[in-house]
């Protein structure tokens, strides 16, 4: 039999499309355009390879200069899809004009670029450029800074989908609400957001907010995901707090598949140590991965999505509180103690009973992280005792000071510890 080489641009242009669509169309723009092989180039500028560029996992400096420069002003009304790390944003954005960008996803927003790009309109991607933009969605880690200057108030016609997620608390809850409100034709909305001394003015976002700051001016919603904490003082309030009072107010605007909580923080609260209630209201099933400031009074409803989770409270979180948090929270990874309570019955039974069982096992079969600086030293027994709780993938374990680890393990020889301390 003979044998003959065969080679690649021996193949038919058919044939070569089907080759290149098995590639990532980051690296086949970057290595077929405008190289010196006709064929190549032309294939390389189908519109197939430019409709949706994803720039992730990219940290070479180089290509980005190659597509800002080369490539990008040539292939512009091709992209109806962007995603990028936040510190390629003006880069990319400022290269050329977007005349059919409706999807945009930035990646990885830290503070000091927040501060640069976050105004009263929230976005200075929303000033107009961007016309056709149809989706948006941002993931902040935090938001502290507004701008005083109004950019642009003109309506967003075209955005029909918008997603606003924020780690940590903000203040300045009004110019999000100057955002929301031109965008009068959104279909779906989704808001994870937690506000503190709102307008100055301590109160609660509770339904009736809702409705009036966001609701009435969106008539063509169908979708709203959300989760909303205020964070005040309760000597402050000229009302008694009530989750029933609030449930209520969701009730009476329509909203069926929700829920709300309130729960006793100990924290800073205008500089100065004290207790604050967190107020949240959020819609049915929680579809956030990460939640924060929950306490011992939280509902017994399974959040399935959440792998993050910070737990606080004034009093102590006790064996059956965590038996709770492992029901309600199954795909947890990440969680962190604030508690600086002590155990009021586990702590009657440390080190003493190691060999008496008086408690059904928790057991977190995914948590990997656990942080429990800020917390009372009951804590690292309730954790790393298995007759206690029992954790397989633990890898990384957060304490203040090293002597109360090594309190609790004996350092590292006691028997009842050594399982969860193996990784």
């Amino acid at each position: 039999m003979n044998r003959s080489n065969v080679h690649l641009l021996d193949l038919p242009d058919e044939i070569l499309l089907i080759i290149l669509k098995n590639l990532n169309n980051i690296d086949v723009l970057y290595f077929l355009f405008d190289i010196n092989n006709e064929r190549l180039n032309i294939l390389a500028q189908e519109y197939i390879f430019s409709n949706i560029l994803k720039f992730v996992s990219i940290d070479n400096n180089s290509i980005i200069d190659r597509f800002c420069i080369d490539i990008l002003p040539r292939i512009h009304h091709n992209v109806k899809c962007f995603a990028f790390d936040a510190v390629f944003m003006e880069r990319i954005l400022l290269a050329t004009n977007y005349p059919n960008l409706t999807k945009l996803t930035i990646f990885h927003f830290q503070q000091e670029i927040v501060s640069n790009y976050f105004t009263n309109d929230c976005f200075y991607l929303l000033d107009g450029r961007l016309r056709k933009l149809t989706t948006l969605c941002v993931k902040v880690y935090h938001m502290n800074k507004f701008s005083e200057g109004v950019h642009n108030l003109d309506q967003l016609l075209n955005l029909k989908c918008f997603s606003l997620k924020s780690s940590y608390p903000f203040q300045r809850y009004d110019r999000i609400v100057l955002l929301l409100r031109r965008m009068s034709n959104v279909e779906k909305l989704t808001l994870n957001i937690s506000v503190y001394d709102r307008n100055r003015v301590i109160d609660v976002i509770d339904g009736t907010y809702v409705q009036h700051d966001i609701l009435d001016y969106m008539p063509q919603l169908r979708s709203f995901i959300f989760y909303i904490c205020t964070y005040v003082e309760p000597a402050a309030l000229s009302y008694k707090l009530s989750s029933e009072d609030i449930q209520l107010t969701l009730t009476n605007i329509g909203l069926q598949h929700v829920t709300s909580m309130i729960n006793d923080c100990d924290g800073v609260v205008n500089y100065v140590h004290g207790v604050r209630a967190a107020c949240s209201i959020f819609s049915l099933p929680f579809k956030f991965d990460y939640l924060r400031d929950i306490g011992n009074n939280f509902p017994n409803i399974v959040f399935s999505y959440v792998t993050c989770l910070v737990i606080q409270d004034i009093i102590p979180f006790e064996h059956e509180f965590f038996m709770r948090i492992a029901r309600s929270f199954p795909l947890l990874k990440h969680l962190c103690i604030r508690n600086s309570e002590s155990q009021k019955l586990d702590s009657l039974m440390t080190f003493s009973s190691d060999n008496c069982q008086l408690h059904s096992i928790i057991e977190y079969p995914h948590l990997t992280i656990l942080d429990i600086k800020f917390s009372h030293r009951d804590y690292v027994e309730q954790f790393l005792n298995e007759t206690k709780t029992i954790v397989p993938c633990l890898t990384e374990f957060e304490v203040s000071f090293v002597d109360e680890l090594e309190a609790v393990t004996k350092d590292f020889t006691r028997q009842e510890t050594r399982r969860n301390c193996a990784k």
